[in-house]
């Protein structure tokens, strides 16, 4: 994570180096599903991990973040705790939410994980009230509404744009558009591209190759540049692919598999890579190195969640609240 300044500089390196080790956690979170240590829904960003990674590096440590159930990408990138992230997916006491948020609830304020919402589109208006109090509490902090191509039918989606552009709100809404909703093309649900959509609630709008960091982040910077110095809210367009089903397990029937080969062979993380090569920001011995530290810290980070305590049978009514009446 950086400021703006920052932002407009290069460091393709510690871009790849995040999105490098998301890719990580998520191969060692669908292995110990395969293998039958980990239950629960999971929701893989394979394919997105770049995307996620370019826009935090654009984003401050005390900006704000909502994201979706499949935002293991966006926590990450964010900077929520590795071991803290696998402990509350594991239902641990040590988890960032005490082992009662799960993989579709996940919270982090220390790193700006405000919200992690598990119903489509409804995340879009916690954004909008996240960025109305920052302005009233006279912060220049930023929020980054992250959602995917299906919440772009949403009511919701349309109100909170209409509303954050009324009120000049600091949000960037960053649609990280994988091209389905669910199970479903995003062109069999929509005429129009989804940044068009900003010039009918008079917002600034643009669609972008999400996959590639070198075309998002001066985007994505402009964005946040702009929402800070009081400009308004932008919609991005971030084009992406997810290489996985909805969820794990699916078998994804829906998806031409000539088209997800292809997707597939053109890895953004491992694209981005051969882009760090090229721009002389590190050798091939450098990046061996740090894949060898990111897996180290995988594998430590998986074997510490899961031997964390589990919570005591009495704290299931704690952090409950209820009003008097």
């Amino acid at each position: 994570m950086q400021d703006d300044g920052a932002a407009q500089g290069s460091d393709l390196r510690a871009i790849w180096r995040t999105a490098a080790r998301v890719r990580a956690v998520d191969e060692a979170l669908r292995a110990l599903i395969a293998g039958g240590e980990f239950t629960g829904f999971y929701y893989s960003p394979r394919g997105q991990e770049v995307l996620a990674a370019t826009v935090a590096s654009c984003l401050r440590p005390d900006d704000y973040l909502v994201t979706t159930y499949r935002g293991i990408h966006d926590q990450l990138a964010k900077g929520t705790p590795l071991v803290d992230l696998l402990a509350e997916l594991f239902g641990k006491r040590t988890g960032c939410c005490k082992g009662k948020g799960g993989p579709m609830h996940v919270a982090d304020p220390s790193s700006g994980v405000m919200v992690t919402t598990g119903i489509v589109g409804a995340g879009l208006p916690i954004a909008n009230g996240l960025a109305l109090g920052a302005r009233l509490e006279g912060s220049d902090r930023v929020c980054v509404a992250s959602f995917g191509d299906g919440a772009t039918n949403i009511g919701a989606f349309h109100e909170a744009l209409n509303l954050a552009a009324v009120w000049d709100l600091p949000v960037v809404f960053v649609c990280q558009n994988n091209e389905f909703g669910e199970f479903t093309p995003r062109t069999d649900t929509a005429r129009v591209e989804i940044a068009e959509r900003a010039a009918a609630y008079g917002m600034a709008g643009e669609a972008i190759d999400g996959n590639d960091a070198t075309a998002l982040r001066p985007v994505m910077a402009a964005a946040v540049a702009r929402a800070r110095a009081g400009g308004g809210p932008t919609l991005l367009d971030c084009r992406t692919y997810r290489f996985m089903g909805h969820f794990f397990g699916d078998q994804m029937p829906y998806m031409d598999k000539g088209e997800l080969a292809r997707r597939m062979a053109d890895d953004p993380v491992d694209r981005l890579r051969a882009a760090v090569l090229a721009a002389g920001e590190a050798d091939e011995d450098g990046l061996r190195a740090d894949e060898a530290a990111i897996a180290a810290e995988v594998t430590a980070a998986v074997e510490a969640a899961r031997s964390a305590p589990d919570p005591e049978p009495d704290e299931v009514l704690d952090d409950v609240w209820a009003l008097a009446r």
